[in-house]
């Protein structure tokens, strides 16, 4: 069962960037030099692909990223539903391989599970990971989908449902520091502007996820991996038909189950999202009720919530402000655990290829403050593989704890 220390974060500043490189007479590529083609110009970068942007793919952007016009490149073309051969459903993955040369606060001991990354000085392979599945189109009208995500590696152990009992599910898929996990198995229907799922499924909360492909750093927030849920299961409806605004509500067993739990885990999750400006957008998600595992026997008033800020500051400048609270009740309701912090992040698009970043956290638990700075780089390699290099920071003033970290993984994605 993973160990959890459940505490709150301030992250502050992370910096990403795109345009293409031009290569010069001598071979090599010049980072000075923005080859966009015209008519191109908005549409090279994240939304390159769209249909949209329709003649303005890899080659026309930039050639896809750094080594796009090695050996190498042929690996963009990779396509798990090609070589399976299966258009009708959504069928992919990605490996990610990871170094880092220090535990990362809370972990202690070499594959203790008390951060995502405690498997220090190896090669590890963190998340082989692959999806099936078809989403549920309520445009349509009625509409079933469903969804379903593999996982083995040194993550997959932090992601089981470590809040059911022992031995159920996939809590115990263990190899070592390695194992198995099913974060995501659900149902859905969905008409006009209202989806249901059921099942278990990822947590609305917080900014930073579980799967690699959706951060820019390489290590995590210590708010994300121990003051909120990764998983639930349960049921979770979200209704589209408010101009600007998502609406959220749902039951689940509690936090991180599988479709069981202990401790009774019986728990609300909702929230909402809104467009407060173009450029501004607010999400606020919390949980009430019984969390399972961190919650004690009979608790049924705990309380997490994280709200989110996404600002688009300018074309190349992001920025993302989090703030959470988590309250845990003492045993018969006496007393209270409670953690709060704030996140922050900055992102800042340099070009096509390289995107820069910064993280700055702090995070208290009972009393203690933690801070973690974290700076990195996404380079892209390829159009499906991305190198993540990063230097991080933690510093507790009233232990003196001070740590200086070192780490870099590769995503390849198909």
């Amino acid at each position: 069962m993973k160990n959890k220390t459940w505490k709150v974060g301030i992250a502050v500043l992370a910096l990403a960037a795109t345009p293409a490189f031009a290569e010069t007479g001598s071979g090599q590529f010049d980072l000075d030099q923005l080859v966009v083609p015209v008519g191109c110009d908005s549409c090279c970068g994240d939304s390159c692909y769209d249909d949209s942007c329709y003649g303005c793919g890899s080659g026309v952007c930039g050639g896809g990223g750094l080594l796009s016009g090695t050996m190498l490149g042929g690996l963009e073309g990779l396509s798990l539903s090609s070589i399976l051969g299966v258009d009708n459903f959504d069928v992919g993955g990605w490996t990610q391989i990871g170094y880092h040369d220090q535990q990362t606060p809370l972990s202690t001991a070499r594959g203790d599970l008390g951060a995502f990354n405690d498997v220090p000085k190896n090669m590890n392979l963190q998340q082989q990971w692959f999806y099936f599945g078809r989403e549920a189109d309520g445009s349509r009208g009625l509409d079933f989908g469903f969804r379903a995500d593999f996982v083995y590696g040194t993550d997959a152990q932090k992601t089981q449902a470590f809040s059911n009992p022992a031995g159920s599910f996939d809590e115990g898929w263990d190899n070592g520091v390695y194992g198995w996990a099913l974060p995501q198995l659900y149902g859905e229907v969905a008409i006009n502007d209202l989806n249901v799922k059921v099942g278990r499924f990822f947590t609305l909360a917080g900014y930073e996820t579980v799967a690699a492909t959706g951060n820019f750093f390489y290590s995590h927030a210590l708010t994300m991996f121990n003051s909120e849920p990764f998983t639930h299961t349960g049921v979770l409806a979200t209704y589209n038909g408010f101009e600007n605004m998502t609406l959220y509500g749902g039951w689940t067993l509690g936090w991180d189950t599988g479709f069981d739990q202990v401790n009774s885990g019986n728990s609300y999750l909702g929230g909402f999202s809104v467009n407060l400006l173009d450029s501004v957008t607010m999400t606020v998600i919390n949980t009430y009720g019984n969390f399972g595992a961190i919650s004690a026997v009979n608790a049924d008033s705990d309380y997490s919530h994280s709200v989110v800020f996404d600002v688009t500051m300018t074309d190349r400048l992001n920025y993302v402000f989090q703030t959470d609270y988590l309250g845990i009740q003492g045993p018969g309701g006496v007393g209270i655990t409670e953690s709060l912090g704030v996140n922050q992040y900055l992102f800042y698009d340099y070009n096509d290829i390289v995107k820069l970043g910064t993280r700055l956290e702090w995070w208290r638990n009972d009393g203690v403050s933690n801070n973690v700075l974290t700076t990195g780089v996404n380079i892209k390699l390829l159009d499906n593989l991305v190198m993540r290099p990063e230097v991080r920071k933690d510093w507790v003033p009233s232990t003196g704890f001070d740590e200086d970290m070192v780490g870099c993984d590769m995503i390849l994605t198909y």
